[in-house]
Order: C-alpha cells, then sequence, then structure tokens
C-alpha cells in the first residue's frame, strides 16, 4: 500500500521550481522551496501590510478622507497656543516687575523706604502727625532725633526676617580686594567700592538671573542679578560684561571684568551694591572682600 503522508512532512518536503524558455526549453531559473516557507512568506507580507494600511489610516490617508482630522489637529494647535499664551503673560509680568525693580534701583530711589518705614511704626493709642514743629522739640528728643538721624536705621527699614532669610545664604565674594568706600546711605552711597588688582574676574555672588548687562553713562558697564528672595546684586564699573541678560549663573561663576568705566568713577574699582525687597542692605554685613 501506498504510504500515507503527514502534514509535517507535506510541509518539509522540499520541491523544485523550474523556469524553461517556451521555445527551446533551456532552462532559465531555478527555485527551491517547502510549503513551510511559503506559508511563513505569506503570513509576513500579510501583516507587513496590514501595518502599512494601519499607518496610512491614521497619517497620510486621514489626511486626505477623514473630515474630522483637520479639526483635531487645530483644536490641538489652539490648545498649545493657549498654553504657551498663559506661559508668555506670567512671564511678561515677572520681567516687568525685575525692570520696574532694577530701574529703581539704578536711580538710587528710597522714597518708598520711608513709607515702609512710617506704616510699620507702632502707634498703639497715640497718632504719630506730620506737622510736628521740630524747633517745639524738647533738648532731649532733639538730641535723640539728630542721633537717630546719623545712623542709617532712618533711612532704611530692613526687618528681622529679611536679615535672617540673608543671613542663611552662602554668598560668594564678588573679588577680593579692600573696600575703599563704605556703604554710606545717608551720602547716597547705596554699595561697596573694592578696588583690586586690573583685570581681575568678578564672580557672581550668589546663584540667579541676569536681569541687566548694559552701559550707562554715571556707572559705566553695570550688570545686575536677580537672585531668590527677591534679593538684587548689582556690580557697576566693569572694564567687559561676560553674560548677556537671562542668563543663568551659578554661585562664583565669572560675570564680568574689573575696570573703570562710567563718570562716577576715579580709578580700577568694582562698585557692588546688594537689594533687598527694594531696599538696600550693607553688603559688608553678608560679604566677606
Amino acid at each position: 500500500m501506498k504510504a500515507r503522508k503527514t502534514l509535517s512532512s507535506w510541509l518539509v518536503n522540499r520541491y523544485l521550481l523550474i523556469i524553461r524558455n517556451e521555445e527551446n526549453f533551456a532552462e532559465k531559473t531555478t527555485f527551491s522551496f517547502t510549503y513551510a516557507k511559503v506559508i511563513l512568506l505569506t503570513v509576513t507580507v500579510f501583516i507587513l501590510l496590514m501595518a502599512l494600511s494601519l499607518f496610512l489610516v491614521k497619517t497620510l490617508l486621514a489626511q486626505w478622507f477623514d473630515p474630522r482630522h483637520a479639526q483635531m489637529e487645530a483644536n490641538k494647535k489652539l490648545y498649545e497656543l493657549a498654553v504657551k499664551m498663559d506661559s508668555l503673560s506670567q512671564e511678561v509680568e515677572e520681567k516687568d516687575n525685575f525692570i520696574m525693580n532694577f530701574q529703581r534701583v539704578l536711580r538710587g530711589d528710597t522714597s518708598d523706604v520711608y513709607d515702609n518705614y512710617e506704616n510699620s511704626a507702632p502707634t498703639n493709642d497715640q497718632t504719630i502727625t506730620a506737622a510736628v514743629d521740630v524747633n517745639k522739640l524738647s533738648p532731649i528728643d532733639s538730641q535723640f532725633r539728630q542721633e537717630f538721624e546719623q545712623t542709617d536705621l532712618s533711612l532704611l527699614n530692613f526687618n528681622s526676617a529679611s536679615y535672617n532669610e540673608l543671613q542663611e545664604i552662602f554668598f560668594f565674594s564678588p573679588i577680593s580686594g579692600f573696600v575703599s568706600a563704605p556703604y554710606r546711605v545717608k551720602e547716597g552711597h547705596f554699595g561697596v567700592d573694592i578696588v583690586a588688582k586690573k583685570n581681575e574676574p568678578v564672580k557672581c555672588v550668589a546663584d540667579g538671573t541676569v536681569i541687566m548687562a548694559s552701559w550707562t553713562q554715571d556707572s559705566g558697564y553695570v550688570i545686575a542679578i536677580q537672585h531668590r528672595g527677591n534679593l538684587i546684586s548689582v556690580y557697576k564699573h566693569n572694564a567687559e560684561l561676560l553674560k548677556k541678560v537671562g542668563n543663568f549663573v551659578n554661585a562664583g561663576e565669572i560675570i564680568s571684568i574689573i575696570g573703570n568705566t562710567g563718570e562716577l568713577t576715579d580709578g580700577p574699582h568694582l562698585h557692588f551694591e546688594l537689594w533687598s525687597n527694594g531696599n538696600s542692605v550693607n553688603p559688608e554685613e553678608f560679604v566677606t572682600f
């Protein structure tokens, strides 16, 4: 009897496909195959065609034939633009606050400092009027007033909370040298002048973002950096600025070169200022030069 073929033997049985010329029966080429290879190749091609069809349906064909595709893309772009608009609005508002704050620093405007001091003074059951005649004060009150005006407290209201917050910050020294002109608010000198070697690099005292880097007639090349806690550090009379507005700088990073630029200078030095919450502070209380 003839042996019965099984499915496995049918799949692995090898066949030879010969292609001949019809006119002279000359052999052109041959192909060796099995049914298992043919089935595997067919399934693979089918899967690839299905994947390609799904890809086209979701991309190219959807753009051509699906009327909802254009609306979906428009809604997606509209949402992205709305998110960007919110972010830009917030960023513009913060930039405006930085610029207004810094412009006031450059002008040396401390008028709001007096307002803060008057508003924060305790009144209890007594009221303080602005129409007091100084000439009518008693000799003891006049002496106390004179001593008080000679102190920086009459010009600066720096509360203990802000002071403690600054004490917690580790400040790098912007430059190594000696202080030639200390901090004197009554004379309009809201910072300290540090004399150092020529072409010495100036370093940032703490992490922050550059909010000003430009030339001014009085102070020459000026760079200002906004730090955390509404703290601004200002570096004046530089010979060259190495950072631009918007750059983030790390504490101790070089930002400029000491110089002698601007009209309000009489030699190479760095004029350094610290402003906290709109009030100038004595840099020597927090930074070692």
